[in-house]
């Protein structure tokens, strides 16, 4: 048999159409995946679209030191609730207690470079970032909570703030009461500045905290407030100086047996914000978390004030020894010393201005 040259000619020519229509046909195949890829993306972006909108809330996390049963920590929480409702939960602010994010000093830098939005501490605290800021909180200043809000309306405070936001990127938005300090002590009764020679006294790693208890006599030992609880109860040092609600959330009578009603310090509390945070909000949620802070603060002092005026009795019947020193005594060594060795930092004439607010 001879072979017909123009039938393969025929098979050739039709394989390459077969081949050719392969290839168009994948190339199309490939051209429909995309088209329905792109399809399916473009309304799978659409359906999610409202729900990621609704899911942006703007997360605020605010860290405090303190025992949830706190009311510092209490009047952060009662923010974040008003805010949330106020704002239909575009700003969430996430209370951290309990030193989880820190220690006092670190979360007050973590709030001046942002890691950490809010914050609330010590004007003593926050003189390691200002150092004049440390006058608020001068032994034997404030007469009372009333004395000491004073100083939120005044032109030092002002100035003292723009300070604090052009140097350090943090503001401070109020003034708050946190309470009368006083002594605890765990074995020694303690009844003048005479009896603390030698005393190792826990304060809080502040200048004017160490000053002050250097002026009694004592040797200042700064501990973290964390780390306080377990210092007292295993002897680290003999005893420690707060406010009487702190005294309580912290359950430091536990490991104490003596109270020294000095009442040395009214320390305010400050809660801060960082302050590039705090302008990229709208001003109007500004506003509401402005309004917030206000009515929250204001439930805090009276709060505390309320606590303050039963927690003697309290800590009586827990089985504590409640000393009512001569507070004049303890005064004097301390206005002996203090402001003059301050002066400098705080400005001269700063102290008794505030003084006679």
């Amino acid at each position: 048999l001879v072979s017909d040259p123009s039938l393969n000619n025929m098979d050739t020519v039709g394989a390459a159409r077969v081949v050719r229509h392969d290839q168009r046909a994948r190339k199309m195949s490939k051209l429909h995946r995309r088209q329905l890829i792109k399809s399916a993306t473009a309304l799978a972006a659409g359906l999610v679209a409202p729900t990621l909108l609704r899911a942006q809330a703007t997360t605020v996390r605010w860290g405090e030191s303190l025992a949830t049963n706190h009311p510092q920590v209490q009047m952060a929480e009662r923010v974040a609730k008003e805010v949330k409702e106020k704002t239909g939960g575009r700003i969430d602010i996430q209370v951290f207690a309990n030193s989880q994010l820190g220690s006092g000093r670190e979360m007050i830098e973590s709030t001046s470079n942002g890691a950490l939005q809010m914050t609330t501490d010590g004007a003593g605290a926050l003189g390691a970032f200002l150092p004049q800021l440390s006058v608020i909180e001068a032994p034997y200043l404030w007469r009372d909570a009333a004395h000491m809000a004073k100083a939120a309306g005044t032109p030092l405070f002002a100035k003292l703030n723009d300070d604090l936001v052009a140097r350090r990127g943090m503001r401070m938005l109020g003034i708050t009461y946190y309470g009368k300090r006083h002594l605890t002590t765990g074995s020694k009764a303690v009844r003048t500045p005479a009896d603390m020679a030698g005393f190792k006294l826990r304060v809080p790693p502040v200048d004017t905290f160490r000053a002050m208890a250097e002026a009694w006599g004592a040797r200042a030992t700064p501990i973290a407030f964390g780390e306080l609880y377990l210092a007292l109860s295993q002897g680290a040092v003999d005893g420690q100086e707060n406010p009487l609600p702190t005294i309580q959330s912290g359950k430091f009578f536990e490991v104490q047996k003596f109270l020294v009603l000095t009442e040395h310090i009214i320390t305010p509390r400050m809660p801060i914000v960082n302050e590039a945070f705090w302008k990229g909000l709208r001003p109007a949620d500004r506003d509401v978390i402005s309004a917030a802070l206000a009515s929250a603060a204001a439930w805090r002092d009276k709060e505390l004030l309320s606590q303050e005026a039963t927690l003697v009795g309290t800590f009586k019947a827990a089985g504590m020894t409640v000393i009512e020193p001569d507070v004049a005594a303890w005064r004097k060594p301390v206005l002996d010393k203090v402001p003059a060795q301050f002066e400098e930092k705080w400005g001269k004439g700063t102290f008794d201005s505030l003084l006679k607010l």
